[in-house]
């Protein structure tokens, strides 16, 4: 598993594209993965033949972990920067493996000083990577009327949380009968284990990082502001234009404009100083399945309405198949989000972890508005 982001530490195996005995091309594409971000392709380092694909398909494998082996030349090997082929760093890998153990069984058997301890650890407890996949949560948690949640979390309850993906945040649904309503371990494991009665379906993965997303959002500070906004001169406009750039492009550029010329309001506060952005680069939020995307524009304000057009409908196409390119992923300074497409007039958007600002649309409607005129 290759690294595929700064960010992203383990992918789901969605398409095997190959079997084994298949020849394959240099950086040919034989696996379709799926990180909390987008879907993206694995490849080969080499040609070869496809000996064994060991991925299996809906698993979730960390970024280095084995998902399968190819038999390559020498001369392969070596031009894709190897210094052995597959075939012998395999059987070099068993033989130390191998060494390894039977060094470990030697030990035990005569070492009289760690002969029996309860701590020693035999082959048979081992696991592979493959083989220890984490369980995660995949419902929302019911939150009796006089729970407090956890205050203190003792070395035992985080190892148990650690093992079944919860954070902190999950046992504010934990009445607690502990003192001063402190959640115990058994209050936790009796909890658990009612989770057990309720209908569950699996999370994906992207639903799990925006969850993760507005957990870590609400921490800070949140002020929200509203105002309406006459768009006829908007629409007079794109009625007039050749291209046709949707509100949002539009409430996008005014946006970056509007940051360009006090940029301070898109920077961050660290300490006594406003740190500036370097670049005015905008994201927008398009929903796909399960979930949201945010593909980024970069450095908008130097842009033309009308140069935009086509590379913002090109992202929203790359968004929705969920195949975002490099350039469009990664970090901007504001969102612009249009809920008002679900028929929604108001709502209260909350910023990207990374970002200060976001920009919601309401439902655009037909109303009496006064003129002095």
């Amino acid at each position: 598993m290759p690294q595929l982001g700064e960010a992203i530490a383990e992918a789901v195996i969605r398409t095997i594209r190959v079997k084994p005995q298949d020849r394959v091309e240099n950086d040919q594409e034989i696996i379709e993965v799926e990180t909390n971000k987008t879907n993206m392709g694995v490849t080969v380092p080499c040609r070869g033949k496809v000996v064994e694909i060991t991925a299996v398909l809906d698993m979730s494998y960390p970024v280095g972990a084995v998902l399968g082996y190819l038999d390559v030349t020498s001369a392969d090997a070596a031009k894709a920067g190897f210094k052995e082929s597959g075939e012998s760093r395999s059987k070099t890998r068993v033989a130390a493996n191998s060494n390894r153990r039977t060094s470990a069984r030697a030990a035990k058997k005569t070492d009289p000083e760690t002969a029996g301890v309860h701590f020693q650890v035999d082959e048979s407890d081992t696991f592979t990577v493959a083989e220890h996949i984490a369980v995660r949560p995949t419902v929302g948690l019911p939150v009796p009327a006089n729970a407090t949640g956890a205050t203190y979390l003792s070395p035992r309850m985080k190892a148990r949380m650690q093992e079944l993906g919860l954070n902190a945040a999950d046992l504010s649904g934990i009445a607690g009968t502990g003192a001063g309503g402190r959640v115990t371990i058994e209050d936790f494991e009796k909890f658990v284990r009612q989770l057990d009665s309720h209908s569950q379906s699996d999370a994906s993965p992207m639903r799990i990082a925006v969850a993760d997303a507005m957990r870590r959002s609400c921490l800070r500070p949140l002020a929200t502001v509203g105002r309406p906004v006459l768009m006829d001169r908007l629409l007079l406009h794109r009625k007039q234009s050749a291209v046709k750039p949707g509100p949002t492009l539009y409430v996008l550029r005014a946006l970056a404009v509007a940051i360009a010329e006090n940029t301070a309001v898109g920077g961050r506060l660290v300490g006594e100083k406003i740190i500036h952005p370097r670049s005015i680069d905008i994201g927008f939020a398009v929903e796909v399945d399960d979930g949201v995307l945010v593909p980024i524009i970069r450095e908008v304000d130097t842009k033309r309405l009308k140069d935009m057009v086509e590379p913002y409908n090109q992202l929203v196409k790359q968004a929705q198949s969920r195949k975002l390119s490099l350039e469009a992923r990664g970090t901007g300074i504001a969102t612009v989000t249009n809920f008002g497409s679900f028929g929604l007039v108001w709502a209260t958007p909350i910023p990207l972890p990374e970002q200060n600002l976001v920009l919601g649309l309401g439902m655009g409607r037909k109303v009496p508005v006064w003129s002095d005129e």
